[in-house]
């Protein structure tokens, strides 16, 4: 790898996206001795032309294939909906560049198992993005436990809100109402969330599940419009870590007047409560408190200055521009510290066994 900066080209990223233009941009902002945003290719060049003028980006593209063919890209960016990921990602990886694809990876378990199977052909970094892994709160929490705070671990619970996946939402999200999407509250704030939960306490082991669909319908807040509505609004499981800890889960649509996002953990020496304002972990502040000993009131652990790398106010784009920071290292040195599409794979078997348990 030369010393240039790492050259990204984006497939999915708007003006008035939610997502790519305020986690990715403001991210890569932070980041550009390392990366340099050169290339955007939307679903058409009108659309592409129009996001490269807003965000000072030198190349558009009139479609994807255009794209990943150009050799001034080294890494390209994928933040569409989940339904385009399998022939997106497979487009990049077949014309040899490295990947940053959004989670979830493929739109089930066997997409995602193909993607990382090509991936490992084409011998590139492949990395889907779950940033909550890497939040510097779950990296602080990950030492409290390996260190023994807890001592050893009996049991977690977590308990969050989707935000989505309730009775209503505006129709920008519409097609997370139809499970063949791939888009669930499983396979989205859940996911995100257990990515986390595996950061800190490992594996999991052998679990059940109940999925339960209150509202078969969804209006669409600004349109009026009612569609139906197939993907579940209460998720619970069960069971175990393969450390042989108790595991409890209760995701629900919509959101609470009370707690939308609790993660515990007991252990034989002390407690640990992580909170949250909603129950996608990866893109909200997260509150850790703990206790130990002879203590009996919970108190306040705040990450050490130290592992504030990023200089960012907000947590979203702090953690996304974790992940890019890893990427990086990944493609200069030949390490494996971003979370693979491997990790993806893994992660999708745990939400497919889940889904397998609940029908």
């Amino acid at each position: 790898m030369s010393n240039h900066p790492i050259r990204i080209g984006f497939i999915g990223l708007k003006p008035d996206s939610h997502w790519a233009a305020t986690a990715h941009i403001p991210a890569l902002d932070s980041l550009t001795d390392r990366f340099e945003i050169v290339g955007v290719a939307n679903s058409n060049l009108a659309s592409s032309q129009k996001a490269a003028k807003a965000f000072g980006i030198r190349h558009a593209f009139a479609s994807a294939s255009e794209l990943v063919q150009s050799a001034d890209i080294d890494l390209v960016v994928i933040t569409v909906k989940v339904p385009h990921h399998l022939e997106l990602v497979s487009l990049a990886l077949n014309a040899g560049k490295h990947v940053y694809c959004e989670w979830p990876l493929g739109n089930g378990l066997e997409e995602a198992r193909k993607l990382a199977q090509l991936a490992e052909e084409k011998n590139v970094v492949a990395i889907a993005g779950t940033q909550a892994r890497f939040a510097d709160e779950i990296q602080h929490l990950k030492t409290l436990i390996t260190e023994g705070f807890v001592g050893k671990v009996l049991s977690t619970t977590l308990v969050g809100s989707g935000g989505q996946w309730g009775a209503e939402f505006i129709s920008e999200y519409a097609y997370l109402s139809d499970k063949k999407n791939g888009a669930t509250m499983q396979a989205i704030p859940l996911a995100h969330t257990l990515a986390a939960v595996r950061e800190v306490l490992g594996d999991f082991g052998e679990m059940s599940a109940k999925f339960a669909n209150n509202f078969d319908t969804l209006k669409l807040t600004d349109t009026g419009v009612v569609i139906p509505k197939t993907a579940p609004d209460q998720v619970m499981a069960q069971g175990f870590l393969k450390s042989g800890a108790a595991i409890s889960i209760h995701y629900r649509g919509g959101m609470s007047r009370g707690t939308n996002l609790l993660w515990e953990i007991n252990g034989t020496e002390g407690d640990i409560q992580v909170t949250g304002e909603n129950g996608h972990a990866q893109m909200v502040q997260l509150k850790v408190k703990g206790a130990r000993g002879d203590a009996v009131v919970l108190a306040d652990i705040i990450p050490s200055v130290e592992s504030q790398k990023h200089h960012l106010t907000q947590v979203i784009p702090r953690n996304v521009a974790a992940i890019y920071s890893r990427i990086a290292d990944d493609i200069t040195n030949g390490t494996c510290t971003a979370p693979s599409f491997r990790d993806a794979v893994y992660l999708h078997e745990v939400i497919d066994r889940l889904e397998r348990s609940a029908t």
